[in-house]
Formats: structure tokens, C-alpha cells, sequence
């Protein structure tokens, strides 16, 4: 998957002095200025959809920046940014919020990601399953020799709880238990690809995308749903046909329904260009 370039696609007024604060001249992304903010496992998709929406609408400038869903979601109810981007549903809470803000939500599925969990090639295991990965994390598994591989303790990484993977895997894989206070807390999922690369014995999880631009740096391991189901391979086409279990879908958040040129990047991501980039850069269509 290629990386794309963030200096093509930041604009100079989203830089820290500017603290990303120039937006649309009109309330709902009716100028030529879009901001968009929120989760990093989007944001290699976001910023490809940026670089092609502005080659095509030369008039038209798309800020671009990653922080976590929550900051995205956060961002659109200060009215800090026209579209947020978020690897998860809005929360009750952040609805209830918005409302007292006089902001409406309004939520897209924009493309569907798989979580991959992954360890560095060297370690011998090759597949796990949820309740394996559940007990790693919640820190009941603290040896790989507990899973079948060496003895050798286990490093154990996630994103910070800022961030929309990090709740769905919560929700999803831990059934809801608090993680291990001794799982180290990343900033960024990038920064969770390079740990595992250097670190034998580390485990974490990433957004499928990330895993397919890595290569053979990091090793995505086969999930199982149960003991008894298929050992399972995180692709586009697992996550499509549901085998893989650990799926979920993408949005972006707009203020009511989008409009202007608000409305144009949104319709340009889940119309046929926007959707080819989308399988280009690792995640999976809509259709």
C-alpha cells in the first residue's frame, strides 16, 4: 500500500500555528476549505482521498489530520473541523453533547476494515484465538508458552483510548474488560507496527490497512472465533464475506447533512473513485 505523502495533502494553514482552525467560510463546508480530523486508522485513506478529490477540484483545499476518533468526533461538536473521521459509531454521551452544542451529527459508511492482530515474523505463532487474545490483553496471559509458543514473556500493545481501534477491540474482543494495566498504550498505529518490528515477543493491533503496507516487517496472525471455528487470515476478502471475525465499518461525521464542498468530498469517497482508492490503499469497498 503506498504511503501517502502528508505534505502534499496538509495545508499550510493547518499547521501548529493556525492549530487547524481554518475551516469553510459557511457553517456546513460551504466555502472551498475542508478540514478534516479523527481517527489514524484512517488516515492514509482520508489523506489518498484528499490527493485525488484536489487534483479533480483544483479549487478546492482538504486539511487532513489524525489524533483518534474521539478527537475527530470532539473536533465536529467545537466546531473545529467539517468532517470527522471514526473507526466507530458516535457514543451516547458524545450525541448528548452535540445536542447541548446545537450540532447534528449525521453519520456515512464510507468502507469496512479489518483489525489484524500481528507479531513479528520470527515469533513461531501463527494463529490465535479471540478468547487467546482476550486473555493476553486483560493480562490472565502474560507467556507466549501459554499459547504454544516459546517461553517468553509477552509485550503487549494498543492504542491510546482515545482511539476508535482501541474501543472496538474493548468491545470486541475483551467483551468489554478493562485492558491490562501493563499493556503499553501507543500514540499512534504506526508506532505499533514499528514496536513489533523490533520487539521479538510483542504482539498489538492494527487496521488492515497498515498491516498490508508493512509487508514482511509484522506477521498478521490467523483468528479463530472459537476453538472450534477456522483459523482465519485477515484480506479484503475475509473481511468481506464475514469469516474474519474481528470486521467492523468506517464513517465520517458531518454537521447535518453534508453540503457544498463538504458534500462533493463526501460523495467523492464513497463513489467509484474514492471506493477504488479505498481497496488501492488496503482497506475494503463498500461493494
Amino acid at each position: 500500500m503506498k504511503w501517502v505523502g502528508m505534505a502534499a495533502v496538509f495545508a499550510a494553514a493547518c499547521l501548529a500555528a493556525a492549530g487547524c482552525s481554518r475551516r469553510s467560510e459557511d457553517a456546513g463546508g460551504q466555502g472551498r476549505y475542508i478540514t478534516v480530523k479523527g481517527s489514524d486508522t484512517m488516515i492514509q485513506l482520508v489523506s489518498a482521498w484528499a490527493e485525488a478529490f484536489m487534483k479533480v477540484n483544483p479549487g478546492i483545499e482538504v486539511s487532513t489530520t489524525g489524533g483518534g476518533s474521539g478527537t475527530g468526533i470532539a473536533a465536529l461538536i467545537n466546531g473545529t473541523t467539517d468532517i470527522a473521521a471514526a473507526s466507530r459509531e458516535i457514543k451516547d454521551d458524545e450525541m448528548k453533547f452535540a445536542a447541548e452544542k446545537a450540532v447534528h451529527p449525521v453519520e456515512t459508511t464510507v468502507a469496512r476494515d479489518g483489525i489484524a492482530v500481528i507479531v513479528n515474523p520470527q515469533n513461531p505463532v501463527n494463529g490465535l484465538t479471540i478468547e487467546q487474545i482476550r486473555k493476553i490483553y486483560v493480562g490472565q496471559t502474560t507467556n507466549w508458552r501459554q499459547v504454544g509458543g516459546p517461553d517468553e514473556p509477552i509485550t503487549v500493545l494498543s492504542r491510546e483510548s482515545s482511539s476508535g481501534t482501541y474501543v472496538f477491540f474493548q468491545d470486541h474482543v475483551l467483551g468489554r474488560q478493562d485492558y491490562s494495566p501493563k499493556v503499553r498504550l501507543m500514540p499512534a498505529t504506526a508506532t505499533i507496527v514499528q514496536s513489533v518490528e523490533d520487539d521479538r515477543w510483542a504482539i498489538g493491533y492494527v487496521g488492515l490497512g497498515y498491516a498490508v503496507e508493512a509487508g514482511g516487517r509484522v506477521k498478521p496472525l490467523e483468528v479463530k472465533a472459537n476453538e472450534s471455528a477456522p483459523a482465519v487470515t485477515p484480506s479484503e476478502a475475509t473481511v468481506r464475506s464475514g469469516e474474519y471475525p474481528i470486521a467492523r465499518p468506517l464513517y465520517v461525521y458531518t454537521n447535518g447533512q453534508p453540503t457544498g464542498a463538504v458534500k462533493q468530498f463526501v460523495d467523492f469517497a464513497t463513489g467509484s473513485e474514492g471506493q477504488r482508492i479505498v481497496r488501492e490503499t488496503g482497506y475494503v469497498p463498500l461493494q
